[in-house]
């Protein structure tokens, strides 16, 4: 039997297949995900490029002609002539990576301070777990924000929007650590009692070979959950930092700043120029929250 056959046959293949929810959020972020990396083949321009710009097809509604130039397009243009579908597709790739990269950075110091604080125990792990607590007390979005803050602040000023993205990157990663090293913490103070890592310690395995080879692999199921839910958290983040003016530049705008670009046209009639950016950044976040939640509960053997 084949390895895609077996899965087929899984426990957790045949909960995603008979979770409507599960499939409908999967198809929904795959089709987002897609349609961000083959933004280049499917947009009709790149619209970050100031050559494709045309000013005097601004704010042309969607569906309908230009009254200057006779172009139409599907979706509208914002105020400097930009079709907004493709301005989608382009912002879209921007908070996807900023999502994925900060949720790897968070997920990596998260995952390493939780297998040191609960494998050694002591003064290492009251002094970590005191700093994530420290940390828990201040929303996250404000951690990030005074991270971002102090960050650009030690950019040289030449450098700041071509640094921008790995700054937010950090910042939303710095900030999104804590759930990690509370989750893999308390799983490793379980794991290092089991027989097997009392057996690794008599052979005389140091404490990284176990750590690594034989503790990290049980512990990973929820972190892959907590990861899959973060990632809606982080996208959220990086959109409310950039809706906010300190996140990504307007040289290379996120969903988060074409929103924020919308929000001021809302009350003068031009609505899709703030509707459609939300709506895609809405789907993108609940299909992925969605989907984490039935991961949850997928893996969890006591509601099996």
């Amino acid at each position: 039997m084949s390895v895609f056959h077996r899965f087929w046959d899984s426990d957790f293949a045949w909960d995603f297949r008979h979770s409507p929810v599960a499939v409908v959020s999967f198809l929904v972020a795959l089709l987002l995900v897609l349609s961000a990396l083959f933004a280049p083949l499917i947009a009709t321009i790149n619209p970050f490029e100031p050559g494709n710009l045309n000013l005097m097809n601004g704010f042309t509604a969607p569906g309908t002609q230009n009254a200057f130039t006779g172009e139409s397009f599907i979706l509208g243009t914002d105020d400097q002539g930009r079709d907004v579908y493709s301005t989608i597709l382009y912002g879209m790739r921007i908070s996807l990576f900023v999502g994925f990269a900060a949720v790897a950075l968070g997920m990596l110091i998260g995952v390493t301070l939780g297998l040191v604080a609960g494998y050694f125990g002591g003064w290492t792990d009251a002094i970590i777990m005191r700093i994530a607590d420290v940390q828990l007390t201040f929303p996250s979005i404000l951690v990030a924000m005074l991270i971002f803050g102090v960050a650009k602040g030690f950019t040289p000023v030449e450098y700041r929007d071509q640094l921008a993205i790995w700054v937010l990157i950090l910042s939303i990663g710095l900030s999104d650590w804590v759930q990690f090293a509370r989750v893999v913490r308390g799983a490793t103070l379980v794991e290092k009692q089991k027989e097997y890592v009392q057996a690794a310690r008599l052979i005389g395995r140091g404490a990284m070979p176990i750590l690594v080879r034989h503790i990290l692999p049980n512990v990973l199921s929820p972190v892959l959950v907590i990861a899959t839910i973060s990632l809606a958290l982080a996208i959220i983040a990086e959109a409310t930092l950039s809706f906010l003016g300190v996140g990504a530049p307007s040289t290379q705008p996120s969903l988060g700043t074409l929103i924020r670009i919308g929000q001021n046209y809302l009350f003068s009639g031009e609505w899709w120029i703030l509707f459609f950016p939300s709506a895609t950044l809405l789907a993108l976040a609940l299909s992925v929250n969605l989907l984490g939640d039935w991961l949850r509960d997928a893996l969890n053997p006591k509601l099996k």
